[in-house]
């Protein structure tokens, strides 16, 4: 049975799949140079759902150790999660296996492989995304004239990342359900 998390990270992810829509059905030859906002917002929305799934699926994994046991040591594992939680932000691989090494003593980020993928390759790929993500949201991304033409979120990139996000999801569930 999929964690709450999982249900909605996939909820979440259809944020992102809409947004590709529309820029799909705003596409013309050539595209409106414009209709990028939306690949570049799509991305933004995966990690956002990402960031959301590390986050609910270790408090889910912190209350199945803790159940509703009201004593001193469960409280205070939920409020210093809940205070961590605070500052978590985007989910890099630096912040992800701290948190979930501290509050389970597991190195989820060892679980990541798939097909190809290897786990550091899959630590790599996310550190990339969330940069990408941090530049986009913070700096915009959209070309500047006189500089680079190429947008930094294509149509195949976005297709590869949503398939990477739900793969690091599927692997991280897989872990946590042993």
């Amino acid at each position: 049975m999929p964690s709450k998390a999982s249900q909605s990270f996939d909820h979440a992810m259809r944020d992102a799949v809409d947004l590709v829509n529309h820029f799909d059905r705003l596409n013309t030859q050539p595209p409106p140079p414009e209709n990028e906002v939306l690949k570049r917002a799509s991305l933004v929305m995966m990690l956002a759902a990402l960031e959301t799934y590390f986050e609910d699926r270790l408090v889910e994994a912190v209350a199945t150790i803790t159940g509703t046991d009201d004593s001193r040591t469960s409280k205070f594992m939920r409020d210093c999660l809940a205070s961590d939680l605070k500052t978590f932000h985007t989910p890099s691989t630096d912040r992800v296996r701290p948190m979930y090494q501290k509050y389970l003593g597991l190195d989820i980020t060892d679980a990541w492989r798939w097909n190809n993928m290897e786990p550091s390759s899959a630590r790599s790929e996310l550190n990339a995304l969330a940069k990408k993500r941090g530049d986009i949201a913070h700096r915009s991304g959209r070309p500047v004239e006189g500089g680079p033409t190429k947008h930094p979120v294509s149509r195949d990139d976005l297709r590869r990342h949503m398939h990477f996000f739900r793969q690091l999801v599927s692997a991280t569930e897989t872990v946590l359900a042993e």
